[in-house]
């Protein structure tokens, strides 16, 4: 039943089939229901909120995380987990600074780019052909990841070498809008319509709520296994680039908890962790909810130590509020 028809029929409906009309319309709409709440909570706590500087600021913090959660969301639609994604973004950022001292800025985005790609398939080869678990293979990939990192700064920071032309992915704005958020937003459409509009995207979904029905139709699972593994490390690879143009530095420490803050916005966003629902905008949802979250918390001048109490009680709030769902539905 469609939205249109759901709302249609409200009047000719008894208490019992408007109690399951309404269920079904809080099972789709409740994510909007918390983020108009996070938001009249945030605008009391601060009289600041609704500038715009506060506001642009809380898209920019939110566009890098964003981006990955595109990456994890794909990946959980399979019913799988991609624990790699704060090492990944931390690599191929320190990569892409790093490698301008040798070659020209293209080249250098390129070749971050590729191992973004190269990292990311080698989770999905595990996953498909190995029989690895999603679980030990990713986190397989963060520490190995982790480590490049640190061998390649040597443990320090790297600067940023041609500043004008590579800073303006993350510092510079089209308009009033940061660029940062014009490309989370791009990359977002591109990702809603590849998973809706398209038959490799239709499979994906199709892989989280019954995988062996799709190897009878003949289906390859294991390319579509590793091609979703392969997209979650080309997101880490452009948000790596993203992260140390905003910075201007890139660090071995970049991105560290960000696999947790991706799962998160992709939970609070309404995808089930066994596979086969999720939506983009719910995850651009869940990701802005976090944001909102870290901004108010920041505006009140909460603690660094208490903030990460905070966020880890959502996650699990999240969780479980996420187990509740799938056992009802």
């Amino acid at each position: 039943m469609t939205q249109t028809s759901r709302l249609g029929k409200l009047s000719t409906l008894n208490s019992k089939e408007l109690g399951r009309v309404v269920a079904d319309l809080w099972q789709d709409y409740y994510i909007l229901v918390v983020f108009v709440v996070m938001v009249i909570i945030s605008a009391i706590v601060s009289s600041n909120f609704f500038s715009w500087v506060n506001i642009s600021n809380v898209l920019k913090q939110s566009a890098v995380p964003g981006i990955v959660a595109l990456g994890m969301l794909v990946v959980i639609l399979t019913a799988g987990i991609d624990l790699s994604v704060g090492s990944l973004v931390a690599l191929t950022g320190v990569l892409a600074v790093g490698l301008q001292r040798q070659v020209p800025l293209l080249v250098a985005l390129l070749l971050a780019v590729l191992v973004g790609l190269a990292a990311g398939a080698f989770n999905g080869v595990l996953v498909a052909k190995r029989n690895v678990p999603p679980f030990i293979a990713t986190l397989g990939m963060l520490v190995i990841a982790r480590g490049l990192t640190f061998v390649y700064t040597d443990g320090g920071p790297i600067q940023v070498t041609y500043r004008g032309a590579y800073n303006l992915l993350g510092r510079s704005n089209i308009g009033p809008v940061p660029t940062i958020v014009i490309i989370w937003f791009v990359l977002s459409i591109i990702t809603s319509i590849m998973l809706r509009r398209t038959t490799a995207g239709r499979t994906i979904i199709s892989l989280g709520s019954n995988k062996h029905a799709v190897y009878l139709s003949g289906i390859s699972v294991s390319w579509h296994e590793i091609a979703v593994y392969t997209f979650s490390g080309l997101m880490c690879a452009i948000a790596g680039i993203l992260l140390t143009s905003r910075l201007t530095i890139g660090t071995p420490l970049m991105g560290q908890l960000m696999e947790l803050d991706a799962i998160a916005a992709v939970v609070i966003g309404g995808a089930s962790l066994a596979g086969g629902r999720g939506t983009v905008w719910g995850t651009i949802i869940g990701v802005l909810i976090l944001g909102l979250i870290s901004n108010m918390l920041n505006l009140m001048g909460v603690s660094a130590f208490y903030q990460d109490i905070i966020r880890g009680s959502i996650i699990l709030l999240a969780v479980l509020f996420n187990t509740a769902r799938t056992i009802e539905s």
